[in-house]
């Protein structure tokens, strides 16, 4: 197919990259020309405006930060909507607002122009190795429509319901990582503290019910102290803040969620924003005025 991406960041490069494998056709266009050109190299064809993009394509993804850059290359006055075609469709892989997407849907239809929201987890190992979980929120129409592409970026690709539907699927599974996160920092942080070797304490308990894939991915990363981005605080944060803002909606009680983005909230003034979300440990550290030797 002849696909247009917009969003070349951490996850939208590697989902270019499985979409060129699996023999579609790519159009691109970021407002980062290095992050263009590290795609072209895969065979992709650079776009210098949205709308060049749209005119020349049949269907679009979005792999944006938030739900306003999302709005303007679909809504504003060079994006999808004025220049996309009739029949064609949006899949929105952004992590944004259920509020925002379901109106975004809503526009686009009177355009002629279907939408999913489908965004993913699995982080970037997911977006390299082609096998993120997909959460889409749509008409069957349109999802029918979208599977056979998302296949290439996806593993797990699951049809939860109307527009929205998937955003909010995606902002129950970042309370849940999130949450999780800072369990496992804040066990981190106690054992350590009680000078275990974590890496043993990791081999201990990853068996029995403490056991996840939070688990997995990031101890090994946390023993190193390696906390580059596969999801980064600032990323997270914004997650949870939609979290926060869409349960005000339906008067959700959200505790943990709003503990847990107030960490973030702290170590983003410290300047950890580009952080994996991983680094809460970093947080716990700080409470606790505890450093690990890293020689340990």
């Amino acid at each position: 197919m002849r696909i247009g991406f917009i969003g070349l960041g951490i996850m939208g490069r590697p989902m270019v990259y499985n979409l060129i494998k699996a023999g579609h056709s790519l159009r691109v266009y970021d407002i980062n020309r290095k992050a263009v050109e590290a795609v072209e190299q895969y065979g992709a064809i650079a776009s210098k405006s949205v709308s060049e993009l749209a005119e020349k394509s049949e269907v679009f993804f979005t792999m944006l930060p938030n739900s306003s850059h999302v709005e303007e290359v679909v809504l504003g006055e060079n994006g999808i909507i004025s220049h996309g075609k009739e029949n064609t469709l949006l899949i929105d892989t952004s992590s944004i607002s259920p509020v925002v997407s379901k109106r975004i849907a809503d526009t686009l239809r009177k355009k002629g122009i279907e939408m999913v929201d489908a965004p993913v987890s699995g982080g970037e190992d997911g977006a390299i190795s082609g096998t993120l979980s997909i959460m889409v929120g749509g008409e069957d129409k349109a999802f029918k429509k979208a599977f056979p592409v998302l296949q290439a970026v996806g593993r797990d690709i699951i049809h939860v319901g109307s527009n929205g539907a998937g955003t909010t699927v995606k902002l129950a599974n970042q309370i849940m990582v999130n949450v999780n996160m800072a369990a496992m920092a804040e066990a981190v942080t106690f054992a350590e503290m009680a000078d275990i070797d974590i890496t043993k304490m990791y081999e201990a308990v990853r068996g029995g019910a403490a056991g996840s894939a939070v688990l997995d991915a990031k101890i090994p990363k946390i023993v190193k102290r390696n906390y580059q981005p596969g999801g980064p605080i600032s990323i997270n944060a914004k997650d949870l803040q939609n979290v926060i803002d869409a349960g005000k909606e339906i008067n959700a009680p959200l505790p943990l969620t709003t503990q847990v983005l107030e960490m973030f909230r702290s170590l983003i003034a410290h300047g950890h924003e580009r952080t994996d979300h991983s680094g809460l440990v970093i947080y716990y550290e700080k409470l606790a005025n505890f450093t690990r030797d890293e020689m340990k």
